[in-house]
């Protein structure tokens, strides 16, 4: 059973920045990071695929990272300019197939989530 395993996030100012981090057990096909806000629906802001393509949501594009880490099955989210409207849980996501990046439906494997709250 794959397991990914997700480290960082907390409380920030606006304009601020914060990295998360993510440790597969396993080889993935794409891995992604998957943000909830309460009452709001999930959205996939970003994911890379084993190839190294990335991927962005409209809302973050430009401020927020994706990359794979020195460690193997490893990536992370650096996170720039952060707004209130990023306030969220944020998860992250691995499949070993996929077709839509941003279909949180494709993604078979979930962490546990982490909280990322952000003050205006």
């Amino acid at each position: 059973q794959l397991q990914l395993v997700e480290s960082g996030g907390g409380s920030v100012q606006a304009g601020g920045s914060l990295r998360l981090s993510c440790a597969a057990s396993t080889t993935t096909a794409i891995m992604a990071w998957v943000r909830q806000a309460p009452g709001k629906e999930r959205e996939v802001v970003a994911a890379c695929n084993s190839g190294g393509g990335e991927y962005y949501s409209g809302a973050v594009k430009g401020r927020f990272t994706i990359a794979q880490g020195n460690a193997e099955n490893t990536v992370y989210l650096q996170m720039n300019n952060l707004k209130a409207e990023d306030t969220a849980m944020y998860y992250c996501a691995a499949a070993l197939i996929w077709t839509n990046a941003f279909d949180p439906g494709q993604y078979t494997y979930w962490g546990q989530g982490t909280q990322v709250i952000v003050s205006s």
